[in-house]
C-alpha cells in the first residue's frame, strides 16, 4: 500500500474512533461509579469493525498496522480510557499474531485471526500475578506435564477484558522441564473447566475495565495451545518482537489519549470563561501541549523502529529498555498533564460532577502497569551502564 492510501486509511480510522469516543464519554461516568464493564461500548466497537482492526485484510480484517492502532487507541481514550485499555488487550495480541502470520503464514495463526474477523474470538492478555513482577520472565502459576499437554494451577490479577473475552493468553512455570524451569506462554478458552473469574476489582481508577482476578484450577491446556516457552529469568527475542513491541506503545497511547481528553476539556472550559489571555493559563496549557507532543513523538519513533526492523539494533536488552522508555514517557507525561491542569481547572477538578476527576484517577494506573516506572528506570539505567540484567534466549 502506498503512503497516500495508508495515510488516508488512518484518517478514516481516527474519524471513526472520534465518533465512538463521543458516545463512550456519555456513558463513562455511570460505568465508573458502578465499576461495570461497558458492554455497549464493545458492541459499538464491533459494529465499527474495530474488533478486527489488526487482522490482515486477506483474513477478513481491516489490516491496521501499529501506527494505526496507536492513533485509534489515543482517540478512543479521549472519551473513555477504560474502554480503550480493555480493547487494547484484544487488538494488540491480534496485531502481534498478524505480524508473525505475515512472516510465517502459519495455518494455526490464520485460523485464530479468521475467528477474530468473524467475531467468534475476543482476546485478553492475562499475565499479572500477586507478588511477582509482570515482566514475562517468570510466573507462580504452575504447569504440570501430563499426557497431551499441561495442567495449569494458579491465580492471575489485573485480568483486563475477561468480562467479554472468549479466550486469553497467560503464563505458567514448568518446574520439571528438561534443562531447568521454563516459562510457558499458553492460550486458554474462558469456558474451559477450572477457569473462574473472581469479582475482586475495586480500584481508584480504570474501574470499567473490570480487571478482576482469574483463577486456573487444574486447567488442561493441550500441547498445541502452548505457543512459546523460554528459560525462566531470561529476556526473550520473540517476546520482545511481539508482546513488548506492541503492548508498551499501546498502553502509552491510551494514557496519552486520556490526558489529551483532559486537556481538550480544560481548553474548552477556559475559552468559555474568557480566560484565554491569562498568562498563567497559557503557561499551563502550553506546558501540557508540549508534554503530549513529546509522548506522541516517542510513540511515532517507536513505530518507525518496529516497522523498519531496528528494534534490535542495541540487542534484546536494549530493545526492551527502549520499549519500557516509550511507555514510561507516555504514562509519566499523562500524570503530569493532569496534575498541571488542576491549577487551571481548580475546584471542579475534585468533583465527580465533572469528567476531569475520572480522568485524573484513570491516568494514575499508567506508571503502575507493566513495565512499571521503577522497573523501567532500573532497566534503562542498567542498559546505559552496560550491565546485563538477565541472559537472552
Amino acid at each position: 500500500m502506498s503512503e497516500g492510501p495508508a495515510a488516508e486509511r488512518r484518517v478514516e480510522f481516527v474519524a471513526v474512533a472520534d465518533r465512538l469516543a463521543g458516545r463512550f464519554a456519555e456513558r463513562a461516568a455511570a460505568h465508573d461509579v458502578e465499576a461495570s464493564f461497558p458492554h455497549e461500548n464493545y458492541a459499538d466497537l464491533a459494529d465499527a469493525g474495530f474488533l478486527r482492526l489488526t487482522v490482515p485484510e486477506e483474513l477478513g480484517g481491516l489490516g491496521a498496522g501499529l501506527g494505526d492502532v496507536l492513533a485509534v487507541l489515543e482517540r478512543l481514550a479521549t472519551g473513555d480510557g477504560a474502554t480503550a485499555l480493555a480493547v487494547t488487550m484484544h487488538i494488540s495480541p491480534l496485531g502481534q499474531w498478524s505480524t508473525v502470520w505475515r512472516r510465517t503464514g502459519a495455518p494455526r495463526l490464520a485460523h485464530l485471526l479468521r475467528q477474530a474477523a468473524e467475531g467468534s474470538l475476543v482476546w485478553a492478555a492475562v499475565t499479572g500475578e500477586p507478588g511477582i513482577r509482570n515482566d514475562m520472565t517468570d510466573a507462580r502459576t504452575a504447569a504440570e506435564k501430563v499426557d497431551g499437554g499441561f495442567v495449569l494451577t494458579g491465580r492471575k490479577v489485573f485480568a483486563t477484558n475477561t468480562a467479554v473475552a472468549t479466550h486469553f493468553s497467560t503464563t505458567a512455570r514448568h518446574e520439571a522441564a528438561d534443562g531447568g524451569p521454563r516459562l510457558l506462554l499458553c492460550q486458554v478458552a474462558m469456558d474451559q473447566p477450572g477457569v473462574r473469574v473472581h469479582p475482586t476489582w475495586n480500584a481508584m481508577g480504570m474501574r470499567a475495565t473490570r480487571s478482576d482476578d482469574l483463577e486456573l484450577d487444574g486447567v488442561f491446556v493441550p500441547d498445541e495451545q502452548m505457543v512459546h516457552s523460554l528459560p525462566v529469568g531470561h529476556l526473550d527475542t520473540r517476546v520482545l518482537e511481539t508482546v513488548w513491541s506492541w503492548a508498551m506503545p499501546s498502553f502509552g497511547a491510551v494514557y496519552t489519549g486520556i490526558a489529551a481528553g483532559a486537556l481538550d476539556w480544560t481548553v474548552q472550559r477556559v475559552l468559555r470563561s474568557g480566560r484565554a489571555d491569562d498568562p498563567v493559563v497559557q503557561d499551563v496549557i502550553g506546558g501540557c501541549r508540549i508534554l503530549l507532543d513529546t509522548s506522541r513523538a516517542m510513540l511515532a519513533s517507536h513505530v518507525d523502529k518496529v516497522e523498519n526492523g531496528r528494534l534490535l539494533d542495541r540487542g534484546v536488552q536494549g530493545g526492551l529498555a527502549w520499549c519500557a522508555t516509550v511507555k514510561y514517557v507516555a504514562a509519566t507525561n499523562a500524570v503530569e498533564v493532569l496534575q498541571r491542569l488542576v491549577d487551571v481547572v481548580g475546584g471542579p477538578a475534585y468533583t465527580r460532577y465533572q469528567p476531569f476527576e475520572r480522568m485524573w484517577r484513570d491516568v494514575q494506573a499508567g506508571p503502575i502497569m507493566p513495565m512499571g516506572n521503577l522497573a523501567a528506570r532500573r532497566l534503562v539505567g542498567a542498559d546505559a551502564l552496560g550491565v546485563t540484567v538477565a541472559p537472552v534466549s
